[in-house]
């Protein structure tokens, strides 16, 4: 089987190869920690999560390394720190923010059924590998200091005479084009007006740190750099996929490549860049305004984690996304019959259907139809056990499953039970008028009721 990614970069489907098989390296942006995430940060999460399983399967789980960051400088947690601990010093406000930030994001990426990452590295554990790439780009001509900042020039990464890409490649735009449609900082001391911050002073109270060379008073990293830092930490100079919303094409991940290959003189910094569409709710952007943004700590009030995962496999990951209740509950409906029918089942290896539509560019869609046709035989209800669970599906019982579900529609178990009993007693009398009392009665407390020759099953209606 050969897997086939599509890259930013080149713009085309192509076989993945890693760099070092024993060794598949993955670095995807993460969280900047101030606040719940919503469900459009669920989306990469979810994607690259299904990519890393696909990578251990191929390759082994010793022979993948996952880099997903943790964003833990930034004014929105400054700002978020002051709201919430006044009283306490900024940097020890900042700490208490984060770290309980992160909490909830592990939480609730947990609830989706996601792996933790190999390696999840923190930005301001990495302010010394930050300095020395910035200190190379500054001996190399690539930035300079200005006012005790330093900043990075496209301009001479585009005019130098190597090896290096041309900056904007990532994007498929030229620079005028990208200071046409991109918000760009005046400021005096920059020489060009796409010149990007690599250091900048800190205000009073915010958090510092010895800046790099040719600066002498304190300051604290640009964005771009941290991520170029921690993947050149945990993963080295190249390695063999990016990924990330597609938000961050431009401008963050066209800042990172140029940084790391100036920094090292390389061609490329990633092998691969991937990366997710957006996604909308109910036709529309997800806004506060609007009344239609959700966190994901939202709707795990309202449905299992695995329902979100599915949910959000059924798009391609390249495309835009609507999410939508319908969608939604037609996600939780599959995976109710996926838990009655296969969720006891312990035999059974993965489908080489389930596979092969992975290895195409992670093709969710042809995934799931590949699902639906081992749920049509008794035969592969291993086989479909095996491929949920490989995905992150099927991490209870089919008793658990059904008992959650009751528990969090305050169903009263015996009450239906007693009631299905007393339609058995009427079915069996023929009294059918009494009968279909009840099924009303059960239709109205949320109850489906399915007939056979075995009996009388009962589930609740989504």
């Amino acid at each position: 089987m050969e897997l086939r990614l599509y890259d930013t970069l080149t713009r085309e489907k192509r076989p993945f190869v890693p760099l070092d098989p024993k060794n598949v390296r993955m670095y995807v942006c993460g969280p900047t920690v101030y606040d719940f995430a919503h469900i459009g940060n669920a989306r990469p999460v979810i994607v690259f999560d299904v990519l890393f399983r696909l990578l251990r399967h191929l390759h082994g789980e010793t022979h993948v390394t996952y880099v997903r960051n943790i964003t833990d400088v930034d004014d929105k947690i400054n700002d978020r720190a002051a709201r919430d601990f006044p009283g306490l010093p900024l940097n020890q406000a900042i700490r208490k923010v984060t770290e309980l930030t992160e909490k909830q994001f592990h939480d609730d990426v947990d609830a989706l059924g996601c792996l933790r990452p190999t390696v999840e590295p923190r930005a301001t554990e990495h302010i010394a590998e930050m300095r020395a790439i910035i200190e190379k780009l500054v001996a190399g001509g690539f930035a300079y200091v200005a006012e005790d900042h330093v900043l990075f020039s496209p301009e001479a990464m585009n005019a130098a005479n190597s090896v290096l890409p041309r900056y904007g490649a990532l994007a498929n735009r030229s620079l005028d084009e990208m200071i046409a449609g991109a918000r760009v900082d005046v400021a005096p001391y920059k020489r060009d007006a796409t010149d990007f911050v690599l250091w900048k002073p800190s205000k009073p109270g915010e958090p510092s740190w010895p800046s790099p060379s040719g600066i002498k008073a304190p300051g604290r990293p640009g964005w771009h750099i941290e991520c170029s830092a921690m993947a050149w930490k945990h993963l080295g100079e190249q390695f063999d996929i990016h990924g990330g919303g597609i938000d961050l094409v431009f401008p963050h991940h066209e800042n990172e490549l140029a940084q790391s290959c100036c920094a090292f003189h390389e061609s490329r910094m990633a092998s691969t860049w991937m990366h997710n569409g957006f996604l909308q709710v109910e036709g529309e952007k997800m806004s506060k305004s609007l009344g239609n943004f959700f966190t994901i700590r939202d709707l795990l009030k309202d449905w299992p984690g695995e329902v979100l995962r599915l949910n959000m496999l059924k798009t391609h990951y390249r495309s835009p996304i609507d999410w939508t209740l319908k969608g939604v509950e037609e996600s939780a409906r599959t995976l109710d019959d996926w838990y009655r029918f296969a969720a006891d089942e312990s035999d059974g290896s993965v489908s080489d259907d389930v596979l092969d539509a992975l290895a195409d560019d992670l093709n969710t869609p042809q995934m799931i139809a590949a699902l639906h046709g081992l749920r049509g035989s008794n035969a592969e209800r291993g086989a479909l056990a095996a491929s949920l669970r490989f995905l992150g599906f099927l991490s209870e019982s089919a008793a658990q499953w059904e008992g959650r579900k009751r528990e969090a529609t305050g169903i009263d178990t015996d009450r239906v039970n007693a009631l299905i009993s007393d339609r058995t007693a009427a079915r069996a009398r023929k009294d059918f008028t009494e009968s279909d009392r009840i099924r009303d009665e059960l239709a109205a407390m949320g109850i489906a009721i399915k007939d056979s020759k075995d009996g009388t099953t009962w589930e609740i209606a989504r």
